[in-house]
């Protein structure tokens, strides 16, 4: 790349031609049957998806230098991706990709074609996710065959794509920026593949830590929500908590400092928080990992948070969190703070078309139910009341099929993968769901005490406690937010400084 300082050095020399490497021009062709313009976003039926991929990795080509040429959606037919292989092969394009079709399913003829018009090289890497690319070659001009989730398209591209679009550059490509930090919890990985893990990072208590998030080669949110990528090596078995890792980072070093870390139960009045924050200080940066309130508890002990998300619900006394502190934070000082009272209950089609009208109808043969992971606190109040009503878990049809986030129960029900999931009544009323009330509870956060004067926390405190903040909250349907932002109570490690009722 010729920088402004050597335009200028050529001319003061009086140079005014010099040789150049061109930039790669690549040609790139979505296919998928299902796949439909994002012009057409209105109008599309179930099953049909928004194309996004090609602008992905237009964009990533960029990036590199490149020219990219993007195509129109070809159907999953052979000889619909035969012709844009050969026309992309024709053109004057220094290298072709060729976006989903990679896999093994019925109707993933990439690898195919390739074979037909020219050679592939290998179908399959041991990487995931990404593990799907065919790499071929056709009348002597690199084709790439990207696999269509997302995460798996972007992984391949900057693993076989993005070296090839600088090295025909004459360069080499750039490295990734990277940090060491403190493994928050113990990572399963599969022996014999490289596994590129997604984090969040933040510092707590003067330590790097970095904390995995849901997993899943089309789940494109992990890649936005992260702040880095750990590379898991394929001879290696997993990684133990504690240990410390390598990082690469998404987002700059400066900005990890101004990181808030918030583990635990989820709630949409998350994603507002964040928001608002970047309104207030545009430094700030709030991360965050769904993992259940008691995981977010857990967090705490183990000081990889700044905050945790919590709503669990004491059985025996009716209260929340109070018992949980107790018994999970014994030395670790925090500060319980409400952040809404919220409305659970049953989700279910908008016309309730199975005709659902409380827990009792769960263990119909004909129901299908889509349950929250074990320690979260939808879960233990799901529990409580099949216990109240006698009714036995194992006759529920889907108990053990479990989500993380009040949304994936929410689009698990849309979707038609389940008849009823619980969750809370602002993810019914996001996705136009109906809803059975349940009870209302009291979600609260639980913020570490070396946490609490740092500005970080306060700016974001400040927002909970502000009209505008539980005017948002309360349009979402289903809150309560006349006590948001209020303290109630400190705990100091060992005993309640002081409790609120409430």
């Amino acid at each position: 790349m010729l920088r402004p300082a050597d335009l200028g050095s050529l001319l003061a020399s009086g140079t005014l031609t010099v040789g150049v490497f061109a930039r790669p021009q690549v040609f790139i062709q979505p296919t998928g049957s299902e796949i439909i313009p994002a012009g057409m976003a209105a109008e599309a039926a179930p099953g049909q998806i928004i194309e996004s991929n090609g602008a992905i990795l237009a964009g990533m080509v960029e990036e590199c230098g490149g020219v990219p040429t993007l195509r129109n959606v070809v159907p999953d037919k052979y000889d619909s991706i035969k012709d844009a292989l050969r026309e992309g092969v024709e053109s004057s394009a220094d290298v072709v990709l060729i976006n989903a079709g990679s896999s093994a399913g019925s109707e993933d003829y990439t690898a195919a074609v390739i074979a037909e018009l020219g050679e592939v090289l290998t179908h399959g890497v041991a990487m995931m996710p990404g593990k799907p690319v065919i790499l071929g070659v056709v009348r002597g001009k690199p084709v790439v065959g990207i696999p269509g989730y997302p995460v798996s398209a972007i992984m391949a591209f900057e693993q076989f794509v993005r070296p090839l679009l600088y090295s025909l550059q004459g360069s080499q490509s750039p490295v990734f920026a990277t940090v060491s930090a403190i493994l928050g919890r113990k990572l399963p990985s599969k022996l014999g593949l490289e596994e590129f893990i997604r984090v969040i990072l933040g510092r707590v208590d003067d330590r790097l830590v970095a904390m995995p998030i849901q997993r899943g080669a089309g789940i494109i949110t992990s890649l936005t929500r992260a702040d880095g990528i750990l590379q898991v090596p394929q001879e290696q078995e997993g990684v133990d908590e504690g240990s410390e890792v390598e990082v690469r980072l998404l987002r700059s070093k400066e900005q990890l400092d101004c990181t808030l870390i918030m583990i635990g139960s989820h709630d949409n009045t998350i994603d507002l928080i964040a928001n608002e924050l970047k309104g207030r200080d545009s430094r700030i940066h709030l991360s965050s990992s769904n993992v259940g309130s008691l995981g977010g508890l857990m967090a705490l002990r183990r000081r990889q948070a700044h905050f945790a998300g919590s709503h669990l619900l004491d059985t025996q006394t009716g209260e929340y969190n109070y018992s949980y502190v107790e018994r999970y934070l014994k030395g670790t000082p925090v500060r319980l703070v409400q952040l809404a009272m919220r409305e659970q209950g049953l989700l279910v089609g908008k016309t309730n078309p199975k005709g659902i009208n409380g827990i009792e109808d769960l263990l119909r043969p004909d129901v299908v139910f889509i349950n929250r992971q074990a320690g979260s606190g939808t879960r233990v109040l799901f529990d409580y009341c099949l216990h109240q009503r006698g009714l036995p878990a194992k006759d529920i049809n889907g108990y053990d099929q479990e989500e993380f986030t009040h949304m994936s129960i929410a689009v698990s029900v849309l979707s038609g993968r389940a008849d009823a999931g619980m969750a809370i009544y602002s993810s019914a009323k996001a996705l136009d769901l109906g809803f059975i009330p349940i009870g209302e509870e009291r979600y609260d956060l639980v913020i570490a005490e070396s946490a609490w004067p740092d500005f970080k926390m306060r700016t974001a405190l400040d927002i909970i406690a502000s009209d505008s903040f539980r005017d948002m909250v309360s349009s979402m349907g289903g809150y309560e937010v006349s006590n948001s932002g209020r303290i109630m109570g400190i705990w100091d490690g060992e005993k309640w400084v002081e409790r609120f009722a409430g």
